[in-house]
């Protein structure tokens, strides 16, 4: 689908960008346009891939004249431009106000206007059930994605999401800072040993969005499913993968932390489609005149749990051994 297309990826530079080139490059795909603000790792990027099909676009989501002039020609949209740290969100909220609501709006429109064909919209666990400001900032972001996908006429432009969890490895997540206390000698600080965090590697993050690209209709969000693991056993895998001791130093929870993740509501289940490996949550796609909903509600939502890390497959220490053995990151750590 994607040969001699033009694919966009906006927050290109992040993780998700780098581990869609490495899976596109070297397809038949004609371009990939990276639009970002940062000109650094713009450049950091031309330089170690080299490859013609990559063109890169300096701007900011925020202001829709960059990124509308930025989208001629794109055929489909990979939205991961985002403001992601929890607690920098929590004392800025307005600034994931700004760039996860209002720059998704831009992106969005902008598509519309040129006639994108399809885009898929990045969301988080942190949108379920939300208690901190980036997670509000996202689960506003998924209501505005259904609100434009209803919108949209027969052969319009195809707006759905996808929505996971912290993706293992990924910048600014929990592995790499406990790899860097390890290798420094330093405690590992633990904000609480019996947190459960979903499991995901970045490739698979990127088959969620290829499978949403593929399978997406209006309005859709699509969840992978996932095993967990408690932050304590995580730090005490990573301790014996490194053969280190160094000691653990519980802090507490962070600014806006939640206990575990959530990634499907109990109201979300009750209309979720089991695909096997995947939920699809369909968009709720009434309209305004909804008196006659007043009288008919949905009876299975009390006998329906979430689908949370607490209540997923838990991992055993070497099981998550196993898979932290399995990543780029760890194995370039171990031989460096």
């Amino acid at each position: 689908m994607f040969d001699d297309k033009v694919l966009m990826i906006t927050g290109g530079t992040g993780s998700f960008g780098n581990a869609v080139l490495t899976r596109f490059l070297s397809t038949a795909v004609r371009e990939i346009r990276i639009f970002s603000r940062d000109e650094k790792k713009q450049e950091d990027m031309r330089i170690a891939l080299n490859n013609p099909k990559l063109k890169f676009y300096i701007g900011d989501i925020r202001n829709y004249d960059s990124i509308h002039e930025a989208m001629h020609g794109v055929d489909y949209i990979f939205h991961a431009a985002a403001l992601k740290q929890v607690p920098s969100c929590e004392f800025y909220p307005m600034e994931a106000v700004r760039t996860n609501v209002l720059g998704t709006e831009n992106v969005l429109n902008a598509a519309v206007a040129n006639r994108v064909k399809r885009v898929v919209v990045l969301s988080t666990d942190k949108a379920v059930y939300p208690i901190n400001a980036m997670g509000i900032s996202k689960a506003m972001m998924e209501k505005l994605m259904v609100a434009k996908a209803r919108m949209r006429s027969a052969g319009e432009t195809v707006i759905c999401a996808t929505r996971y969890g912290n993706v293992m490895a990924s910048r600014g997540s929990v592995i790499p800072l406990f790899v860097g206390q390890l290798n420094e000698g330093k405690p590992l600080t633990v904000t609480d040993p019996n947190m459960t965090r979903f499991l995901m590697s970045l490739e698979d993050s990127v088959d969620l969005v290829l499978h949403a690209f593929e399978h997406g209709e209006q309005g859709d969000i699509f969840i992978q499913k996932a095993p967990a693991s408690t932050v304590g056993d995580l730090a005490i895998a990573l301790k014996e993968v490194f053969s280190k001791d160094n000691p653990v130093r519980v802090i507490g929870t962070r600014h806006g932390e939640k206990l575990y993740e959530s990634l499907v509501s109990r109201e979300e289940m009750a209309k979720a489609d089991d695909m096997g490996r995947y939920f699809r949550i369909p968009a709720d796609n009434r309209d305004l005149n909804y008196a006659k909903y007043f009288v008919e509600g949905e009876t299975r939502i009390s006998e329906i749990d979430d689908y949370t890390s607490h209540n997923t497959e838990r991992l055993t220490i070497e099981q998550v051994k196993e898979i932290l053995l399995k990543l780029d990151f760890i194995q370039e750590q171990l031989h460096a």
